[in-house]
């Protein structure tokens, strides 16, 4: 794994009870990132007593730039309306503001309708709505959205990511609670089991796996997944996970969201 390497000059973890801390960079416009949010989301499950994380978003600025749109309205506007680029990385950022799972919750909503291609994610209306479907503090939010704040905490996590010389999206960066320590940078997406092997020789001891959930707990935990990240999570064969969500589709307990190239199961409302 030559993309596993330690950090010449380490950037100290906030404070922390748990002993192991991750910096995880994505970019939420790549695809990749629906992959390391299955691996991020087992590691809760089963290892979450172990570390704590931070989500640092690492937006391709160039790609922003190739993609930069004309603007409508202004952005603080309550009547019209912007579209950028730029606006989903600021708007998790203001979700961070009501917390790091808040901050989840947005990504996760975000990505899905990236995936299902149902709304244009780059308009300020757009991610106003995906905020309520949230559930986040909708006056809040629209008042750090367009706060000074969550555009210094964007450009805070942009000079993390050139700080930790993170080359390769997405990518998680390993601390423990020494922070004379280095840390360890995991370039790219590997197996689940090279993380949780990761842990374990970080903390040097056999870890305790909790248990996983009942299926109508990790809905009522994640809300909405594909049939594979399904599958991952308990380590059954597609075919079964599949047959395993039809029944619960049956039973009225979630929905099926589909468009030609992926499928999503929600709980339903």
């Amino acid at each position: 794994m030559n993309n596993i390497q330690l950090l010449s000059e380490p950037i100290a973890p906030s404070q922390i009870t748990k002993p192991i801390e991750l910096y995880i960079f994505i970019d939420p416009f790549c695809s990749k990132a629906v992959k390391m949010q299955t691996i991020l989301r087992k590691l809760q499950i089963e290892y979450d007593h172990y570390f704590t994380w931070r989500i640092v978003i690492s937006t391709d600025l160039t790609t922003l730039n190739n993609n930069s749109r004309s603007t409508k309205g202004c952005f603080s506007g309550a009547e019209l309306d912007i579209s950028h680029p730029v606006l989903p990385s600021i708007a998790i950022k203001a979700a961070e503001l009501q917390g790091k799972r808040a901050a989840l919750r947005f990504i996760q909503k975000l990505q899905e309708h990236i995936i299902l291609q149902t709304k244009d994610v780059q308009l300020y209306s757009t991610l106003i709505d995906i905020a309520i479907e949230c559930q986040l503090d909708i006056k809040e939010f629209i008042a750090d959205f367009g706060s000074k704040e969550a555009s210094r905490a964007f450009q805070c996590d942009l000079h993390i990511t050139r700080e930790m010389e993170i080359d390769e999206i997405p990518s998680i960066v390993f601390f423990n609670e020494c922070i004379e320590d280095e840390g360890l940078k995991v370039s790219g997406l590997y197996a689940y089991d090279v993380y949780v092997q990761i842990l374990k020789e970080l903390l040097n001891k056999e870890l305790i796996r909790s248990p996983l959930p009942s299926y109508d707990e990790l809905f009522d935990r994640f809300n909405t997944m594909s049939t594979e990240e399904f599958a991952e999570i308990y380590s059954m064969p597609l075919i079964e996970a599949e047959r395993e969500l039809k029944k619960r589709m049956l039973q009225q307990k979630i929905e099926c969201l589909r468009n030609e190239d992926v499928t999503l199961w929600r709980m339903k409302l």
